[in-house]
Protein backbone atom coordinates (compact mmCIF):
# COMPACT_ATOMS: atom_id res chain seq x y z
CA UNK A 1 0.00 0.00 0.00
CA UNK A 2 1.13 3.53 -0.75
CA UNK A 3 -0.45 6.95 -0.27
CA UNK A 4 0.33 9.91 -2.47
CA UNK A 5 1.14 13.01 -0.47
CA UNK A 6 -0.34 15.33 -3.08
CA UNK A 7 -3.93 16.50 -2.66
CA UNK A 8 -6.32 15.77 -5.51
CA UNK A 9 -8.01 18.90 -6.81
CA UNK A 10 -10.94 19.53 -9.09
CA UNK A 11 -12.24 22.67 -10.76
CA UNK A 12 -14.11 24.16 -7.80
CA UNK A 13 -11.05 23.75 -5.56
CA UNK A 14 -9.05 26.42 -7.39
CA UNK A 15 -9.15 29.78 -9.09
CA UNK A 16 -6.80 31.29 -11.66
CA UNK A 17 -4.94 34.40 -10.57
CA UNK A 18 -5.58 37.31 -12.97
CA UNK A 19 -2.58 38.41 -15.03
CA UNK A 20 -1.64 41.72 -16.62
CA UNK A 21 -3.37 41.87 -19.98
CA UNK A 22 -2.87 43.83 -23.19
CA UNK A 23 -6.11 42.46 -24.63
CA UNK A 24 -8.65 45.22 -25.18
CA UNK A 25 -11.39 43.00 -26.64
CA UNK A 26 -12.43 39.38 -26.28
CA UNK A 27 -12.43 39.15 -30.06
CA UNK A 28 -8.65 39.56 -30.12
CA UNK A 29 -8.07 36.07 -28.72
CA UNK A 30 -7.63 32.85 -30.65
CA UNK A 31 -9.68 29.90 -29.36
CA UNK A 32 -8.37 27.31 -31.81
CA UNK A 33 -6.55 24.30 -30.41
CA UNK A 34 -5.18 20.90 -31.50
CA UNK A 35 -7.62 18.02 -31.05
CA UNK A 36 -5.11 15.37 -32.11
CA UNK A 37 -1.56 15.58 -33.40
CA UNK A 38 -2.86 16.27 -36.94
CA UNK A 39 -6.29 17.88 -36.41
CA UNK A 40 -6.98 21.39 -35.17
CA UNK A 41 -10.43 22.77 -34.35
CA UNK A 42 -11.54 26.38 -33.95
CA UNK A 43 -13.14 26.07 -30.53
CA UNK A 44 -11.71 23.56 -28.02
CA UNK A 45 -14.99 21.79 -27.35
CA UNK A 46 -16.00 18.22 -28.21
CA UNK A 47 -19.47 16.69 -27.75
CA UNK A 48 -19.27 13.35 -25.96
CA UNK A 49 -19.71 9.97 -27.60
CA UNK A 50 -22.88 9.21 -25.62
CA UNK A 51 -26.11 7.90 -27.12
CA UNK A 52 -28.08 10.74 -25.52
CA UNK A 53 -25.65 13.39 -26.77
CA UNK A 54 -24.06 12.90 -30.19
CA UNK A 55 -25.55 11.64 -33.40
CA UNK A 56 -25.71 13.32 -36.81
CA UNK A 57 -27.54 16.54 -35.86
CA UNK A 58 -25.22 17.26 -32.94
CA UNK A 59 -22.08 16.44 -34.95
CA UNK A 60 -23.13 18.80 -37.77
CA UNK A 61 -23.95 21.63 -35.36
CA UNK A 62 -20.71 21.18 -33.41
CA UNK A 63 -18.55 21.25 -36.55
CA UNK A 64 -20.41 24.28 -37.93
CA UNK A 65 -19.61 26.11 -34.69
CA UNK A 66 -15.91 25.21 -34.92
CA UNK A 67 -15.83 22.21 -32.57
CA UNK A 68 -16.46 18.55 -33.27
CA UNK A 69 -18.87 15.79 -32.31
CA UNK A 70 -18.00 12.14 -31.67
CA UNK A 71 -20.82 9.86 -32.82
CA UNK A 72 -21.38 7.08 -30.30
CA UNK A 73 -20.91 3.41 -31.18
CA UNK A 74 -24.10 1.90 -29.78
CA UNK A 75 -25.62 1.09 -33.15
CA UNK A 76 -24.99 -1.42 -35.95
CA UNK A 77 -21.98 -0.68 -38.15
CA UNK A 78 -24.08 0.16 -41.22
CA UNK A 79 -26.04 2.75 -39.26
CA UNK A 80 -22.81 4.14 -37.80
CA UNK A 81 -21.37 4.47 -41.29
CA UNK A 82 -24.54 6.18 -42.53
CA UNK A 83 -24.34 8.79 -39.77
CA UNK A 84 -20.73 9.63 -40.62
CA UNK A 85 -21.65 9.91 -44.30
CA UNK A 86 -24.52 12.27 -43.51
CA UNK A 87 -22.18 14.60 -41.63
CA UNK A 88 -19.65 14.51 -44.45
CA UNK A 89 -22.35 15.25 -47.02
CA UNK A 90 -23.75 18.17 -45.01
CA UNK A 91 -21.10 20.50 -46.42
CA UNK A 92 -18.34 20.19 -49.00
CA UNK A 93 -16.72 22.21 -51.75
CA UNK A 94 -17.93 19.38 -53.98
CA UNK A 95 -20.01 16.32 -53.12
CA UNK A 96 -17.83 13.52 -54.45
CA UNK A 97 -20.48 10.79 -54.46
CA UNK A 98 -23.82 12.48 -55.12
CA UNK A 99 -26.95 10.38 -55.21
CA UNK A 100 -27.66 9.01 -58.67
CA UNK A 101 -30.46 7.16 -60.39
CA UNK A 102 -30.85 5.15 -63.58
CA UNK A 103 -32.24 6.66 -66.73
CA UNK A 104 -34.90 3.92 -66.79
CA UNK A 105 -36.02 4.27 -63.17
CA UNK A 106 -39.55 5.34 -62.38
CA UNK A 107 -40.62 8.70 -61.00
CA UNK A 108 -41.91 6.88 -57.91
CA UNK A 109 -38.45 5.38 -57.33
CA UNK A 110 -36.87 8.81 -57.72
CA UNK A 111 -39.28 10.31 -55.17
CA UNK A 112 -38.57 7.53 -52.69
CA UNK A 113 -34.80 7.93 -53.07
CA UNK A 114 -34.90 11.69 -52.60
CA UNK A 115 -37.12 11.33 -49.53
CA UNK A 116 -35.02 8.52 -48.04
CA UNK A 117 -31.78 10.47 -48.43
CA UNK A 118 -33.28 13.90 -47.67
CA UNK A 119 -32.03 15.47 -50.90
CA UNK A 120 -33.75 17.63 -53.48
CA UNK A 121 -32.25 16.15 -56.63
CA UNK A 122 -30.60 13.16 -58.27
CA UNK A 123 -28.09 12.88 -61.10
CA UNK A 124 -29.41 10.64 -63.90
CA UNK A 125 -26.93 8.16 -65.42
CA UNK A 126 -27.08 5.71 -68.31
CA UNK A 127 -25.75 2.14 -68.18
CA UNK A 128 -22.18 3.44 -68.80
CA UNK A 129 -22.54 5.90 -65.90
CA UNK A 130 -22.47 8.84 -68.29
CA UNK A 131 -24.52 11.80 -67.05
CA UNK A 132 -27.77 12.10 -68.97
CA UNK A 133 -29.53 14.72 -66.88
CA UNK A 134 -30.80 15.70 -63.46
CA UNK A 135 -34.15 15.19 -61.73
CA UNK A 136 -35.32 17.38 -58.87
CA UNK A 137 -38.42 17.59 -56.67
CA UNK A 138 -39.57 20.45 -58.88
CA UNK A 139 -39.54 18.13 -61.92
CA UNK A 140 -41.46 15.47 -60.00
CA UNK A 141 -44.05 17.75 -58.43
CA UNK A 142 -44.92 19.48 -61.70
CA UNK A 143 -44.82 16.39 -63.91
CA UNK A 144 -48.07 15.31 -65.68
CA UNK A 145 -49.55 12.13 -64.22
CA UNK A 146 -48.96 10.14 -67.42
CA UNK A 147 -45.16 10.52 -67.21
CA UNK A 148 -43.94 7.52 -65.27
CA UNK A 149 -40.20 7.39 -65.96
CA UNK A 150 -37.25 9.56 -64.99
CA UNK A 151 -36.25 10.05 -68.63
CA UNK A 152 -39.62 11.70 -69.29
CA UNK A 153 -39.42 14.38 -66.58
CA UNK A 154 -35.71 15.06 -66.03
CA UNK A 155 -33.77 18.07 -67.20
CA UNK A 156 -31.78 16.57 -70.09
CA UNK A 157 -28.02 16.70 -70.63
CA UNK A 158 -28.41 19.20 -73.46
CA UNK A 159 -29.96 21.73 -71.04
CA UNK A 160 -27.62 21.11 -68.11
CA UNK A 161 -25.05 23.64 -66.97
CA UNK A 162 -21.98 21.68 -65.96
CA UNK A 163 -18.42 22.31 -64.81
CA UNK A 164 -15.03 20.70 -65.28
CA UNK A 165 -12.90 19.20 -62.48
CA UNK A 166 -10.77 21.81 -60.74
CA UNK A 167 -13.37 24.56 -60.77
CA UNK A 168 -12.87 27.00 -57.89
CA UNK A 169 -15.53 28.03 -55.40
CA UNK A 170 -15.66 31.55 -56.85
CA UNK A 171 -16.07 30.19 -60.39
CA UNK A 172 -18.82 27.85 -59.22
CA UNK A 173 -20.60 30.69 -57.43
CA UNK A 174 -20.48 32.79 -60.61
CA UNK A 175 -21.94 29.98 -62.73
CA UNK A 176 -24.71 29.25 -60.24
CA UNK A 177 -25.65 32.93 -60.14
CA UNK A 178 -25.39 33.53 -63.86
CA UNK A 179 -27.76 30.70 -64.71
CA UNK A 180 -29.90 30.97 -61.56
CA UNK A 181 -29.47 27.29 -60.77
CA UNK A 182 -28.94 25.40 -57.51
CA UNK A 183 -26.99 22.34 -58.69
CA UNK A 184 -23.84 22.21 -60.79
CA UNK A 185 -22.70 18.72 -61.88
CA UNK A 186 -18.94 18.35 -62.35
CA UNK A 187 -18.12 16.06 -65.29
CA UNK A 188 -14.98 14.30 -66.42
CA UNK A 189 -13.88 14.64 -70.05
CA UNK A 190 -15.75 11.45 -71.00
CA UNK A 191 -19.02 12.73 -69.56
CA UNK A 192 -18.95 10.59 -66.45
CA UNK A 193 -19.77 12.11 -63.11
CA UNK A 194 -16.97 13.58 -60.98
CA UNK A 195 -19.12 15.28 -58.34
CA UNK A 196 -21.77 17.86 -57.61
CA UNK A 197 -21.58 21.45 -56.37
CA UNK A 198 -24.72 22.99 -54.90
CA UNK A 199 -25.62 26.55 -54.01
CA UNK A 200 -25.81 25.50 -50.35
CA UNK A 201 -22.25 24.20 -50.48
CA UNK A 202 -21.08 27.55 -51.82
CA UNK A 203 -23.01 29.53 -49.19
CA UNK A 204 -22.26 27.50 -46.07
CA UNK A 205 -18.61 28.57 -45.70
CA UNK A 206 -19.84 32.17 -45.64
CA UNK A 207 -22.60 31.38 -43.16
CA UNK A 208 -20.28 29.37 -40.88
CA UNK A 209 -16.81 30.93 -41.27
CA UNK A 210 -15.40 29.18 -38.18
CA UNK A 211 -16.58 25.69 -39.10
CA UNK A 212 -14.17 22.82 -38.50
CA UNK A 213 -13.46 21.48 -41.99
CA UNK A 214 -11.28 18.75 -43.44
CA UNK A 215 -8.98 19.19 -46.45
CA UNK A 216 -11.93 18.67 -48.82
CA UNK A 217 -14.03 21.36 -47.17
CA UNK A 218 -16.28 18.82 -45.41
CA UNK A 219 -17.36 19.07 -41.78
CA UNK A 220 -15.13 17.18 -39.38
CA UNK A 221 -16.61 14.34 -37.34
CA UNK A 222 -15.28 11.62 -35.06
CA UNK A 223 -16.56 8.13 -34.34
CA UNK A 224 -16.31 5.97 -31.24
CA UNK A 225 -15.33 2.31 -31.37
CA UNK A 226 -14.93 -0.40 -28.76
CA UNK A 227 -12.28 -3.03 -28.04
CA UNK A 228 -14.31 -6.17 -28.72
CA UNK A 229 -13.95 -8.60 -31.59
CA UNK A 230 -14.97 -7.02 -34.88
CA UNK A 231 -14.23 -3.44 -33.90
CA UNK A 232 -11.31 -3.33 -36.33
CA UNK A 233 -13.87 -3.94 -39.08
CA UNK A 234 -16.00 -1.11 -37.69
CA UNK A 235 -12.96 1.15 -37.67
CA UNK A 236 -12.16 0.30 -41.30
CA UNK A 237 -15.73 1.04 -42.41
CA UNK A 238 -15.82 4.37 -40.55
CA UNK A 239 -12.47 5.53 -41.90
CA UNK A 240 -13.49 4.51 -45.40
CA UNK A 241 -16.41 6.98 -45.40
CA UNK A 242 -14.34 9.83 -43.99
CA UNK A 243 -14.38 9.72 -40.18
CA UNK A 244 -11.66 12.16 -39.12
CA UNK A 245 -10.75 10.35 -35.93
CA UNK A 246 -11.53 7.22 -33.96
CA UNK A 247 -12.20 7.47 -30.24
CA UNK A 248 -11.53 4.31 -28.29
CA UNK A 249 -14.53 4.10 -26.00
CA UNK A 250 -13.61 2.28 -22.80
CA UNK A 251 -14.08 3.31 -19.19
CA UNK A 252 -10.62 2.24 -18.00
CA UNK A 253 -8.07 3.00 -20.70
CA UNK A 254 -5.00 2.00 -18.69
CA UNK A 255 -5.65 -1.66 -19.40
CA UNK A 256 -3.92 -4.31 -21.48
CA UNK A 257 -6.79 -4.79 -23.93
CA UNK A 258 -7.00 -1.04 -24.57
CA UNK A 259 -3.26 -0.71 -25.16
CA UNK A 260 -3.34 -3.72 -27.49
CA UNK A 261 -6.24 -2.19 -29.43
CA UNK A 262 -4.36 1.08 -29.88
CA UNK A 263 -1.37 -0.83 -31.24
CA UNK A 264 -3.58 -2.91 -33.55
CA UNK A 265 -5.30 0.21 -34.89
CA UNK A 266 -1.98 1.95 -35.41
CA UNK A 267 -0.59 -1.04 -37.28
CA UNK A 268 -3.63 -1.51 -39.51
CA UNK A 269 -4.37 2.20 -40.04
CA UNK A 270 -1.03 4.01 -39.76
CA UNK A 271 -2.45 7.41 -40.80
CA UNK A 272 -5.56 7.28 -38.62
CA UNK A 273 -6.10 9.73 -35.78
CA UNK A 274 -6.71 7.62 -32.68
CA UNK A 275 -7.94 9.03 -29.37
CA UNK A 276 -7.34 6.64 -26.47
CA UNK A 277 -8.53 6.67 -22.87
CA UNK A 278 -9.97 7.21 -20.43
CA UNK A 279 -7.10 7.56 -17.98
CA UNK A 280 -6.45 9.62 -14.85
CA UNK A 281 -2.77 9.03 -14.15
CA UNK A 282 0.66 9.90 -15.45
CA UNK A 283 1.43 6.23 -16.14
CA UNK A 284 -1.80 5.62 -18.05
CA UNK A 285 -1.31 8.63 -20.33
CA UNK A 286 2.33 7.77 -20.95
CA UNK A 287 1.63 4.15 -21.93
CA UNK A 288 -1.20 5.03 -24.30
CA UNK A 289 0.98 7.69 -25.91
CA UNK A 290 3.79 5.16 -26.30
CA UNK A 291 1.32 2.69 -27.86
CA UNK A 292 0.61 5.15 -30.68
CA UNK A 293 -2.39 7.24 -29.63
CA UNK A 294 -2.91 10.60 -31.36
CA UNK A 295 -4.53 12.15 -28.28
CA UNK A 296 -5.29 11.06 -24.74
CA UNK A 297 -8.74 11.33 -23.14
CA UNK A 298 -8.64 12.03 -19.40
CA UNK A 299 -11.33 11.49 -16.80
CA UNK A 300 -12.32 8.66 -14.46
CA UNK A 301 -15.59 9.50 -12.76
CA UNK A 302 -15.91 13.31 -12.99
CA UNK A 303 -19.10 13.32 -15.08
CA UNK A 304 -22.37 14.35 -13.47
CA UNK A 305 -24.05 11.03 -14.27
CA UNK A 306 -21.02 8.81 -13.60
CA UNK A 307 -20.82 6.85 -10.34
CA UNK A 308 -17.55 5.00 -10.97
CA UNK A 309 -15.81 6.58 -7.99
CA UNK A 310 -18.65 5.62 -5.66
CA UNK A 311 -19.07 2.09 -6.99
CA UNK A 312 -15.38 1.17 -7.32
CA UNK A 313 -13.55 3.58 -5.03
CA UNK A 314 -11.22 4.54 -7.88
CA UNK A 315 -10.68 7.87 -9.60
CA UNK A 316 -8.71 11.11 -9.45
CA UNK A 317 -10.20 14.60 -9.13
CA UNK A 318 -10.27 16.00 -12.62
CA UNK A 319 -7.89 18.96 -12.38
CA UNK A 320 -5.17 16.78 -10.86
CA UNK A 321 -5.90 14.03 -13.40
CA UNK A 322 -5.34 16.50 -16.25
CA UNK A 323 -2.06 17.77 -14.83
CA UNK A 324 -0.76 14.27 -14.15
CA UNK A 325 -1.74 13.05 -17.62
CA UNK A 326 -0.04 16.01 -19.30
CA UNK A 327 3.14 15.06 -17.42
CA UNK A 328 2.75 11.45 -18.56
CA UNK A 329 2.44 12.47 -22.20
CA UNK A 330 5.57 14.61 -21.83
CA UNK A 331 7.45 11.63 -20.36
CA UNK A 332 6.55 9.57 -23.44
CA UNK A 333 8.56 11.97 -25.60
CA UNK A 334 5.56 12.65 -27.83
CA UNK A 335 3.76 15.96 -28.28
CA UNK A 336 0.11 14.91 -28.42
CA UNK A 337 -2.92 16.68 -26.95
CA UNK A 338 -4.92 15.81 -23.85
CA UNK A 339 -8.74 15.93 -23.93
CA UNK A 340 -10.38 16.68 -20.56
CA UNK A 341 -13.49 14.48 -20.48
CA UNK A 342 -16.08 15.22 -17.81
CA UNK A 343 -16.76 17.57 -14.94
CA UNK A 344 -17.43 20.68 -17.03
CA UNK A 345 -20.36 22.55 -15.52
CA UNK A 346 -19.63 26.12 -16.57
CA UNK A 347 -17.37 28.18 -18.82
CA UNK A 348 -14.84 28.78 -16.06
CA UNK A 349 -14.27 25.02 -15.81
CA UNK A 350 -13.22 25.01 -19.47
CA UNK A 351 -10.71 27.78 -18.81
CA UNK A 352 -9.29 25.89 -15.81
CA UNK A 353 -9.05 22.60 -17.73
CA UNK A 354 -7.18 24.28 -20.58
CA UNK A 355 -4.92 26.21 -18.20
CA UNK A 356 -4.05 22.90 -16.52
CA UNK A 357 -2.72 21.56 -19.82
CA UNK A 358 -5.67 20.07 -21.70
CA UNK A 359 -6.02 21.19 -25.31
CA UNK A 360 -9.74 20.49 -25.58
CA UNK A 361 -12.65 19.53 -23.33
CA UNK A 362 -15.36 16.93 -23.89
CA UNK A 363 -18.87 17.74 -22.68
CA UNK A 364 -21.79 15.36 -22.22
CA UNK A 365 -24.65 16.12 -19.83
CA UNK A 366 -24.69 19.86 -20.52
CA UNK A 367 -25.23 19.16 -24.21
CA UNK A 368 -27.78 16.37 -23.66
CA UNK A 369 -30.43 19.00 -22.98
CA UNK A 370 -30.05 20.72 -26.34
CA UNK A 371 -32.29 20.45 -29.37
CA UNK A 372 -29.63 18.64 -31.43
CA UNK A 373 -29.13 15.83 -28.90
CA UNK A 374 -30.98 12.57 -29.71
CA UNK A 375 -34.47 12.23 -28.32
CA UNK A 376 -37.37 14.61 -27.87
CA UNK A 377 -37.95 16.87 -24.88
CA UNK A 378 -40.72 15.97 -22.44
CA UNK A 379 -42.57 17.96 -19.79
CA UNK A 380 -41.89 17.02 -16.18
CA UNK A 381 -43.28 19.06 -13.29
CA UNK A 382 -44.03 21.86 -15.72
CA UNK A 383 -40.47 22.04 -17.06
CA UNK A 384 -39.20 20.87 -20.42
CA UNK A 385 -36.43 18.28 -19.97
CA UNK A 386 -34.46 15.68 -21.93
CA UNK A 387 -33.06 12.33 -20.85
CA UNK A 388 -29.36 11.69 -20.36
CA UNK A 389 -27.70 8.48 -19.27
CA UNK A 390 -24.19 7.48 -18.40
CA UNK A 391 -22.75 4.93 -20.79
CA UNK A 392 -22.06 2.66 -17.82
CA UNK A 393 -25.66 2.90 -16.56
CA UNK A 394 -27.74 -0.28 -16.46
CA UNK A 395 -29.76 0.41 -19.62
CA UNK A 396 -26.71 1.55 -21.58
CA UNK A 397 -24.68 -1.46 -20.44
CA UNK A 398 -27.37 -3.89 -21.57
CA UNK A 399 -27.77 -2.07 -24.87
CA UNK A 400 -24.04 -2.26 -25.37
CA UNK A 401 -24.11 -6.02 -24.78
CA UNK A 402 -26.79 -6.41 -27.42
CA UNK A 403 -24.75 -4.47 -29.99
CA UNK A 404 -21.46 -6.18 -29.18
CA UNK A 405 -23.01 -9.66 -29.27
CA UNK A 406 -25.00 -8.85 -32.36
CA UNK A 407 -28.16 -10.26 -30.84
CA UNK A 408 -31.21 -9.25 -28.86
CA UNK A 409 -31.07 -9.51 -25.09
CA UNK A 410 -34.07 -11.80 -24.79
CA UNK A 411 -35.65 -13.54 -21.82
CA UNK A 412 -33.24 -16.46 -22.04
CA UNK A 413 -30.42 -14.06 -21.20
CA UNK A 414 -32.35 -12.26 -18.49
CA UNK A 415 -29.94 -13.40 -15.82
CA UNK A 416 -27.37 -11.04 -17.38
CA UNK A 417 -29.30 -8.11 -15.96
CA UNK A 418 -28.32 -9.37 -12.52
CA UNK A 419 -24.66 -9.50 -13.53
CA UNK A 420 -24.37 -5.84 -14.55
CA UNK A 421 -22.94 -3.48 -11.94
CA UNK A 422 -23.88 0.02 -13.11
CA UNK A 423 -21.33 2.81 -12.86
CA UNK A 424 -23.67 5.51 -14.08
CA UNK A 425 -27.23 6.71 -13.80
CA UNK A 426 -30.08 7.80 -16.00
CA UNK A 427 -31.39 11.30 -15.35
CA UNK A 428 -33.12 14.28 -16.89
CA UNK A 429 -31.55 17.64 -17.64
CA UNK A 430 -33.25 20.96 -18.42
CA UNK A 431 -34.00 21.62 -22.06
CA UNK A 432 -31.45 24.22 -23.19
CA UNK A 433 -32.52 25.13 -26.73
CA UNK A 434 -30.11 25.06 -29.65
CA UNK A 435 -26.53 23.93 -29.08
CA UNK A 436 -25.34 27.11 -30.80
CA UNK A 437 -26.73 29.20 -27.95
CA UNK A 438 -24.98 27.05 -25.34
CA UNK A 439 -21.70 27.18 -27.24
CA UNK A 440 -21.98 30.96 -27.56
CA UNK A 441 -22.06 31.29 -23.78
CA UNK A 442 -19.23 28.81 -23.22
CA UNK A 443 -16.93 30.29 -25.85
CA UNK A 444 -17.74 33.79 -24.63
CA UNK A 445 -16.63 32.75 -21.14
CA UNK A 446 -13.47 31.21 -22.57
CA UNK A 447 -12.65 34.40 -24.46
CA UNK A 448 -13.10 36.43 -21.27
CA UNK A 449 -10.95 33.93 -19.40
CA UNK A 450 -8.15 34.30 -21.90
CA UNK A 451 -8.27 38.08 -21.50
CA UNK A 452 -8.11 37.81 -17.69
CA UNK A 453 -5.09 35.56 -18.11
CA UNK A 454 -3.36 38.04 -20.42
CA UNK A 455 -3.33 35.31 -23.06
CA UNK A 456 -3.94 35.74 -26.77
CA UNK A 457 -4.36 31.98 -27.24
CA UNK A 458 -4.63 28.75 -25.28
CA UNK A 459 -0.92 27.99 -25.36
CA UNK A 460 -0.16 31.39 -23.84
CA UNK A 461 -2.82 30.76 -21.18
CA UNK A 462 -1.04 27.55 -20.19
CA UNK A 463 2.31 29.32 -20.00
CA UNK A 464 0.99 32.12 -17.78
CA UNK A 465 -1.54 30.23 -15.67
CA UNK A 466 -1.16 30.36 -11.90
CA UNK A 467 -3.67 28.48 -9.75
CA UNK A 468 -4.58 29.26 -6.17
CA UNK A 469 -6.35 26.74 -3.96
CA UNK A 470 -9.48 28.09 -2.26
CA UNK A 471 -11.62 27.13 0.70
CA UNK A 472 -15.33 26.36 0.93
CA UNK A 473 -15.83 30.02 1.82
CA UNK A 474 -13.96 30.98 -1.33
CA UNK A 475 -16.25 28.75 -3.41
CA UNK A 476 -19.28 30.40 -1.80
CA UNK A 477 -17.83 33.84 -2.42
CA UNK A 478 -17.23 33.03 -6.10
CA UNK A 479 -20.91 32.70 -6.87
CA UNK A 480 -23.77 35.11 -6.41
CA UNK A 481 -24.57 35.40 -2.70
CA UNK A 482 -26.40 37.44 -0.10
CA UNK A 483 -28.96 38.54 -2.68
CA UNK A 484 -32.23 37.18 -3.98
CA UNK A 485 -31.86 36.41 -7.68
CA UNK A 486 -34.59 37.48 -10.06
Amino acid sequence: MKIRAAKGLTFDDVLLIPQRSSIASRQQVDTSSPLTENIRINIPIVSANMDTVTETAMAIAMANAGGIGIIHRFMPVDMHVKQIKLVKRAQAVMVENPYVISLDATVVQACEMMKRNDVGGLIVLDESRVVMGIITMRDVNLAPSDREFVRQVMTGRDRLITAKPGITVDEARALLYEHRIEKLPVLNADGTLKGLITSQDVLKPVQNPFAALDEKGRLRVGAAIGVTRGELDRAAALLEVGADLLVLDIAHGHADHCIKMVRALRQQFPQAQIVAGNVASREGARELAEAGASAIKVGIGPGSICTTRIVTGFGVPQLTAIMDSVEGVSESGRDIPVIADGGIQKAGDIVKALAAGAQTVMIGSMFAGTEEAPGSPVIRDGQKVKVVRGMASLAAAMGRRAIERGQDESAEDSEDWMKVVPEGVEAVVPYRGNIGEVLHQLVGGLRSGLSYGGAHNIKELQEKAEFIEITAAGIFESGSHDVKRI
